[in-house]
């Protein structure tokens, strides 16, 4: 993992967040710190700012830095890497809400390890085939799937094509209006990138890592931060 960045750095930026947030009409809109790649330190900044809500990638690391992180109370912590089946279960006792599910496997996985767990199915709205997330075509029974399990589907997350922030609108569009004929309460869209198109479009979620904490260390390498010395199951 990479070193913590300073807390009174992550302040500042945050505002500048906040602000470009508010510019874009962006009241309400709530903020997901994106902690990956940093270590707890991340997390207590990010609290510290008044940020409630963090998100991860990565089960080890994830529960390592919760095990560490000096907290007053902790943020809810949503997922929002590719979830493997098999690291459901470790997980199941730190995670609040799941923002990656695009197959039936991890409804139901899910729901044996987490009943009634906050979750939202990530959809590839830019088409990429490097995207994780199910067909638009696949939503409507995803979430069929996921409700009659008895898991609290709350909203769909996407993620803008790499380019430019206009071209990422017509999917955070499409998305948006899958959010609405489902009558779900949130449209998880928008990083450091493009959280004002996405705004714009109508995300009320926004995760944000780079603008809050800076660079960050390639992905995967903080998979082999040291296994926690608790094991949660």
């Amino acid at each position: 993992m990479a070193p913590d960045p300073p807390a009174d750095l992550v302040a500042e930026r945050h505002e500048m967040v906040k602000e470009r947030m508010h510019r874009a009409g962006g009241a309400g809109v709530e903020l997901v710190a994106v902690t990956k790649g940093w270590g707890p330190g991340a997390i207590e900044a990010a609290a510290a700012c008044g940020i409630g809500h963090i998100g991860e990638n990565y089960a080890q690391e994830c529960l390592a830095k919760l095990e560490t992180a000096r907290l007053d109370r902790r943020p809810r912590v949503h997922l929002i890497g590719r979830l493997q089946r098999n690291k459901v279960r470790r997980l199941a006792a730190v995670i609040d809400v799941w923002q990656t599910i695009d197959r039936v496997e991890l409804v139901h996985e899910i729901a044996l390890r987490a009943p009634g767990a906050e979750v939202m199915i990530q959809v590839n709205v830019s088409g990429e085939s490097t995207k994780a997330g199910c067909a638009p075509e696949g939503v409507g029974s995803l979430a069929a799937a996921a409700q009659s399990t008895g898991l609290r589907l709350v909203g769909l997350m996407g993620i803008g094509p790499v380019g430019p922030p206009a071209e990422a609108r017509p999917g955070f569009r499409a998305l948006r209006r899958m959010v609405d004929h489902l009558g779900l309460r949130h449209c998880s869209m928008g990083m450091s990138n493009d959280l004002e198109a996405a705004i714009e479009e109508g995300s009320t979620m926004v995760r944000i890592g780079r603008d809050l904490f800076g660079e960050r260390r390639p992905q995967g390498a903080s998979d082999r931060s040291p296994r926690p010395r608790t094991r949660l199951s």
